[in-house]
């Protein structure tokens, strides 16, 4: 894999995302809320401290974070694409926060001073960039001693059909490729053991990894659809280019996989698990 054509490509994709994910703010708060609850808990933050949020999307966990901190704390919410910053600071905004920094900063390359936070909280990130041992260790340098970080990584992908049926069916159609053993990606670290590994070549010390199921709900399987299409880097795109007939066959594709999950009455219930982890500096 060519890791900066890998870069370039993600902060694209992930640029043009952005205004699918302030659509679906709301819902994925809703739906992520365990997820969102465990990362800030286990980061056992104090009035006072500082929090850096690492590829932080919309910003609803960090935000949370800054609620812990108050008064006289403060959340840095970073991402590398500048339209999802660009989500936070607007929400900062609408809430009156005074307490919050939306800037442009690479996972990897963590512009920040030495020992300069208390906190590190990332969601669905680390996984996702080229180097994440680069990602931890700047990550380790930048918190101060005694700080902790948490993060979470999607588990298996057959824990997690609202999302990997729709890879699965796109990489048995040839219109997208499965990612190579070792490279970024959703699953990337579905395994608890490559979590903690990471984390202790990092230099972190006592990581702490467990997995967290929860559900994912939709009114019917068109919802569940629109919200993939928003949420998902580059799916919209794979769609567009798909004639209408090919469109139907892989909704049609879809929609039987995901039958088992539909209840009566139309509505969806998929299941969704993710490793969530902790550690000490």
């Amino acid at each position: 894999m060519d890791l900066d054509q890998y870069r370039e490509d993600s902060l694209r994709r992930w640029g043009s995302a952005a205004s699918g994910w302030e659509a679906q703010r709301e819902r994925l708060r809703e739906g992520t809320e365990p997820v969102i609850a465990w990362l800030v808990d286990a980061l056992a933050l104090s009035p006072g401290q500082t929090v850096l949020e690492l590829a932080c999307g919309p910003g609803e966990t960090g935000l949370r974070a800054a609620e812990r901190v108050r008064p006289g704390g403060r959340l840095i919410a970073t991402d590398a694409a500048e339209p999802m910053v660009e989500l936070v600071r607007n929400r900062a905004q609408q809430l009156g926060l005074d307490d919050v920094e939306a800037r442009v900063m690479d996972a990897e390359w963590i512009d920040l001073p030495t020992a300069s936070v208390d906190a590190v909280v990332c969601r669905w990130g680390y996984m996702l960039v080229a180097d994440p041992g680069a990602a931890l260790r700047e990550t380790r340098r930048v918190l101060r001693p005694g700080g902790r970080v948490s993060l979470a990584a999607w588990a298996e992908a057959p824990r997690n059909p609202w999302s990997s049926v729709i890879g699965a069916e796109l990489a048995a159609r040839g219109l997208m490729e499965r990612p190579e053993p070792g490279a970024p990606g959703q699953f990337a670290w579905a395994d608890p053991e490559v979590i903690r590994d990471h984390l202790e070549g990092a230099g972190f010390v006592d990581p702490e990894v467990e997995a967290l199921e929860f559900t994912l709900t939709y009114p019917d399987l068109d919802t569940w659809w629109d919200v993939q299409l928003d949420l998902g880097p580059g799916l919209a795109d794979t769609v567009r280019g798909m004639t209408p007939a090919e469109r139907d066959d892989l909704r049609d594709a879809l929609d039987a996989k995901l039958a088992p999950f539909v209840r009566a009455d139309g509505s969806v219930e998929l299941p969704a698990a993710t490793n969530v982890a902790a550690a000490d500096a």
